[in-house]
């Protein structure tokens, strides 16, 4: 995982495996295992815990974990596919979300060389915190059984095994390790997509969405096809889907996308870009007016972005998109867009002096641009 920046939110975040979650992980394995070295796992767990960040607070507790439960894995996992079974029969405080982190990820740490027990190990504790950062290494080391277990929870009653066949089959997955076999070629995913692009649960429909969009990044001809295919027989959530899956190809402009998402196909129209200053200095606002005329017979539907041409260190320009309107223009009407964009300084962007520039971007098309001369 990425170091975050101090003010970010994963400060809270790693504030959630502190001395409380050691005490309710302790306290849940010896009230199933009374041979669970209590003690033992809190002073280990604690020692050093508040100085760590998040992902390593995980791992910490894991090796704290490794002390104290059985060292034969198959013994280890007997205990740990109790716990979620206890928290069903048990009125004590239960272990949820974060708590649940260290649990899952010491199957992938030490289960990697008992694959089918820990396979069914993190299918018991997913619910609890999603394993899909845990069955990433079992993709990469039994890829075929692995892919076996996949395909037989796409068809499990319990959405949170349907989920992590998707979430976990990732590209891209934040937080996550990469997958490269898939980012290079994704059609192993696709069948469990297929499976589960119609899931009755909008928690396994988002995965769907957020898989394909991973994908788009490396391979969008394959995302499109695919969207095309669902949409000649969509379910009542196709659109939402397709919407969600394309996005980072509609924020690129590629003008495949936006037919599909009910966007006209070659919109016939009039585009003038106006800005307000040749030379500005950092700190300043450019404003930017945009006149729209409908030429074609009939209504059209619109998504209007612009893009900024930074300069960069190096002399040349990068641009980046951002969303500025969405609309229906009936025929021959017109409608005026202002907007305003800051170069206030940001901590995630640094200004150089130079020519910069404002582009118009209708339904992914480049339509009008319009060059300006920044100063920091």
């Amino acid at each position: 995982m990425t170091q975050q920046p101090a003010n970010s939110r994963f400060p809270l975040l790693k504030a959630s495996l502190n001395s409380l979650a050691v005490q309710q992980i302790a306290d849940c394995l010896r009230d199933i295992d009374p041979t669970f070295d209590h003690d033992c796992f809190c002073q280990k767990a604690n020692n050093g815990l508040e100085q760590l960040e998040l992902k390593a607070r995980v791992y910490h507790l894991i090796d704290a974990l490794h002390q104290a439960l059985p060292q034969d894995f198959e013994q280890a996992s007997q205990i740990l596919c109790q716990v979620k079974q206890h928290q069903l029969e048990t009125k004590a405080p239960t272990i949820r979300a974060f708590t649940a982190w260290p649990l899952i990820d010491y199957v992938a740490v030490h289960g990697l060389q008992h694959p089918e027990t820990a396979l069914k190990t993190l299918a018991q504790l997913t619910s609890l915190f999603s394993a899909e950062f845990a069955i990433r290494p079992f993709i990469q080391h039994h890829p075929e059984l692995t892919f076996e277990h996949l395909h037989d929870w796409c068809d499990s009653s319990d959405h949170h095994l349907r989920r992590l066949a998707s979430e976990g089959t990732r590209p891209r997955l934040p937080w996550g390790q990469q997958l490269p076999q898939f980012i290079d070629n994704p059609a192993p995913i696709l069948p469990i997509l297929e499976k589960l692009n119609a899931d009755s649960e909008d928690y396994v429909r988002r995965s769907v969405a957020n898989n394909l969009n991973d994908i788009s990044k490396d391979h969008p001809q394959t995302v499109l096809d695919t969207c095309k295919r669902w949409l000649e027989q969509p379910c009542n959530e196709t659109q939402w889907i397709v919407r969600h899956a394309t996005r980072t190809l509609v924020k690129q402009g590629d003008p495949e996308v936006f037919p599909l998402l009910g966007y006209t196909k070659s919109p016939k129209l009039d585009i003038k870009l106006t800005v307000d200053k040749q030379r500005l200095r950092v700190g300043d606002e450019q404003t930017f007016s945009v006149q729209i005329t409908a030429t074609g017979a009939e209504s059209q539907t619109l998504i209007i972005d612009y893009a900024i041409h930074f300069m960069k260190r190096n002399g040349q320009q990068s641009a980046k998109v951002f969303k500025l309107k969405s609309l229906t223009l009936p025929a021959s009407t017109s409608v005026q867009i202002k907007k305003r964009h800051s170069f206030a300084p940001l901590s995630t962007r640094r200004y150089y002096s130079g020519k910069h520039a404002i582009e118009i971007k209708v339904n992914g098309v480049s339509t009008a641009i319009s060059s300006f001369t920044l100063i920091s």
